[in-house]
């Protein structure tokens, strides 16, 4: 009896490594790597959107970090392709430490003794990370509740770490950070609220 079975297994090995071979002939990339035991081919990685600030002294190019601050990336897309943040200003510029906009209030030039309190109209949960708050990040303002960030963001024009883990960092600029630093240097009143306007277009690169 154990002399009859191994050639009946030997049988059926046969006849199913036939019948793949007929099947992965069809497609020679599929067969080559079942032949050679190679991983079949994956998508590439899937591109990361971007935004582009656009202002009167230039642009700024902001990648995301999409891992670490998921839902404010979210937000701060979905208000860009909707058009929240054209025409808003940088309300707040603070020489050595960084500039602040996205305030919807700050479209309306009669409105100005409420720039800075102005957003979308809900809050987004904190997501408080590791990421430092060196030149270049941008992080999301916010009131005394740690889940109140809206619509405004700040850019750190030099190193702050004192609001690490303190304040959502969700992305930072990769170019144009001469243009934040035209824009920290502008005259200022006592509120720190520019003299000049510098009104912005945010795009979505995806």
């Amino acid at each position: 009896m154990l002399g009859r079975s191994e050639p009946q297994g030997m049988m059926i090995t046969v006849v199913v490594c036939a019948a793949l071979a007929t099947v992965l002939g069809g497609w020679p990339g599929l067969a080559l790597a079942a032949e050679k035991g190679a991983p079949a081919p994956q998508a590439g990685p899937k591109k990361e959107s971007r935004a582009v600030i656009k202002t009167k002294f230039g642009e700024m190019e902001i990648k995301f970090y999409s891992d670490l601050a998921p839902k404010h990336v979210e937000n701060f897309l979905k208000l860009a392709k909707s058009g929240f943040y054209n025409g808003t200003i940088f309300h707040r510029v603070i020489p050595g430490f960084m500039i602040q906009g996205g305030d919807p209030n700050t479209k309306d030039f009669a409105k100005r003794e409420s720039y800075g309190q102005g957003g979308p109209g809900y809050g987004v949960k904190a997501e408080f990370n590791e990421t430092p708050h060196k030149r270049g990040i941008v992080s999301m303002a916010r009131a005394s509740d740690p889940d109140s960030a809206g619509s405004q963001f700040f850019i750190v024009v030099e190193n702050s770490f004192f609001l690490d883990r303190k304040y959502t960092a969700f992305g930072e600029v990769v170019r144009g950070m001469g243009v934040a630093d035209k824009i920290v240097n502008l005259p200022r009143d006592e509120k720190d609220n520019p003299k000049e306007r510098v009104e912005m277009t945010v795009t979505v690169v995806e």
